[in-house]
């Protein structure tokens, strides 16, 4: 499943290709063919991303929610776009660029309330200037739960996934069956900073890279995807060659170094 910098430079390219002009609306697999008519040939005013909730605002307070969930994926066409797939269930034409979703878990019109309302049960997105970082410290504070679980509850924290949650806690040493409430202010405090930095610069570089540069030894853009990780999807450790442990934690692999990362007490 897409993490929430994906959604987010979804929403961007969005905005930069189709925002402030009308635009073509089907649905070439029928599924969101009433809403499709409804808006076909209206502006598509803004565009803007939660966690990993996309959201397209159209003129007359019309929103289309789209969540990608395991399967969905934007495929981007320059014009004259080619005939769509038939799983195609919503498409925009712009002037220059088309857009198809296919496979999403989600693709919705829904009134400003409804949107409100899934807003209103996510947790903060540290890619948003309104994240207010207490609010996951409060959450935190009211779970027993192991924190490699609380960091994918997106009520908790909207948009982090599977890749950062293993990365943030190998990084600050935290092991995913650490106890939320136990996880101390300082260290919560660095892990919302690091969240912070990562998918912002996941936004810009378009993927996800958590290893410092320094430690493989070439710039970041020369990377290659087995440098970009310390213990996701590694067999060992990138700092001390300890063999990764991987584990299903509520029906998600975990990845964790249990030499940098030591089992809470029992």
């Amino acid at each position: 499943m897409p993490e929430g910098h994906t959604i987010h430079r979804l929403a961007r390219d969005h905005a930069s290709w189709f925002a402030g002009a009308r635009v073509r609306i089907a649905s070439p697999q029928g599924r969101f063919h009433a809403a499709a008519q409804l808006l076909d040939g209206t502006v598509l005013e803004d565009t803007d991303a939660h966690g990993k909730h996309l959201f397209h605002r159209f003129e007359g307070e019309r929103h289309v929610h789209v969540h990608l969930g395991l399967f969905g994926r934007f495929f981007v066409h320059d014009n004259p776009p080619p005939e769509p797939r038939d799983t195609t269930r919503y498409r925009i034409i712009g002037g220059a660029r088309t857009t198809d979703l296919v496979g999403a878990t989600a693709c919705e019109l829904l009134s400003p309330d409804e949107v409100g309302a899934i807003r209103d049960r996510l947790g903060p997105d540290p890619i948003r200037d309104d994240a207010d970082p207490e609010r996951a410290w409060a959450a935190l504070q009211r779970r027993s739960v192991g924190i490699g679980r609380a960091l994918l509850d997106q009520k908790v924290l909207a948009g982090v996934g599977n890749v950062y949650r293993a990365e943030v806690l190998f990084v600050h040493g935290v092991h995913p069956e650490l106890p939320s409430r136990e996880l101390d202010r300082d260290r919560f405090d660095a892990i919302w900073t690091t969240l912070v930095a990562w998918l912002r610069r996941g936004v810009e570089e378009r993927r996800i890279i958590t290893v410092d540069p320094t430690e493989v030894g070439r710039p970041r853009a020369r990377m290659r995807r087995e440098d970009a990780t310390y213990v996701y999807k590694r067999d060992a450790c990138r700092r001390c060659d300890t063999l990764v442990r991987r584990y299903d934690l509520a029906g998600r692999w975990v990845y964790v170094c249990e030499r940098c990362q030591p089992p809470p007490a029992t």
